[in-house]
């Protein structure tokens, strides 16, 4: 349970706090819970009580959910739940670091898909080879089995400097910790699940060098950000996965 000294008096920095702590409880709780998909959550007042917080924090908290696709919301009969997070996802999230762990994807859809853009419309012979090196990497990792995590971390960084502006190069650095966590929890579970995951994964790739190869600008913009965008849904389920032979 949550408890929080004085529900009444939250400042913005504690409610925050206390809506990251929720919404991992509620995720944990609708992963490995009772409830099954289509089940309907508990009233926010019923959750409130039972956490020890105030409602505005149970509706932010619901409403990550809802942005991860977890629940849906229903007009005038409450929050069910639309599919129900892995229960490996947990093997591999930082504990208690699983709300910054998604708001980082959600900024680099934003910041890579502007970055690929630009490295599609400013990239060298150099720079593609640099990219077209790690994507070479990123083929081995799965031939060989491997989680390669650093190979997908220096196709990341590559298309970052091909943008020739040192903001994107830093920004990744920024945030280097959050996206290192991120592919490792992405990664480790593409390498648990089937062969066309691992293959899908490697198409997104594929299609981004493609489209800065070919410096198409919208293309290498929307694949960038689809991709990541695709891997925020995987970690949390098989969603975006084709199915198995």
């Amino acid at each position: 349970m949550i408890r929080n000294e004085d529900p009444l008096r939250e400042d913005r920095a504690s409610h925050g706090k206390l809506a990251d702590k929720l919404y991992e409880e509620l995720l944990g709780w609708i992963a490995h819970g009772p409830l099954n998909e289509g089940s309907k959550l508990p009233s926010e007042e019923k959750l409130a009580i039972k956490y020890g917080v105030s409602r505005p924090v149970v509706r932010e908290a619901l409403s990550r959910l809802r942005s991860d696709g977890i629940i849906v919301s229903r007009h005038g009969s409450g929050s069910y739940i639309e599919r129900r997070p892995k229960k490996e996802f947990f093997d591999f999230a930082p504990i208690g670091g699983v709300a910054d762990l998604m708001r980082c994807f959600e900024y680099r859809i934003a910041l890579e898909g502007e970055a690929a853009g630009l490295a599609a419309l400013r990239r060298s012979d150099a720079d593609l080879k640099l990219i077209k090196s790690a994507l070479h990497d990123l083929d081995q990792a799965i031939e060989q089995r491997l989680v390669g995590v650093d190979a997908d971390i220096k196709f990341h960084n590559a298309i970052a400097k091909a943008t020739k502006n040192d903001l994107f190069v830093s920004a990744m650095a920024t945030l280097s910790e959050y996206t290192f966590a991120g592919m490792t929890v992405a990664r480790n579970l593409s390498l648990r699940a089937s062969v066309n995951r691992l293959a899908l994964v490697q198409q997104e790739h594929t299609a981004i060098f493609n489209a800065i190869e070919a410096q198409d600008v919208a293309a290498a913009r929307e694949t960038m950000r689809l991709h990541i965008s695709n891997a925020r849904m995987r970690i949390l389920s098989d969603s975006v996965e084709p199915p198995s032979d």
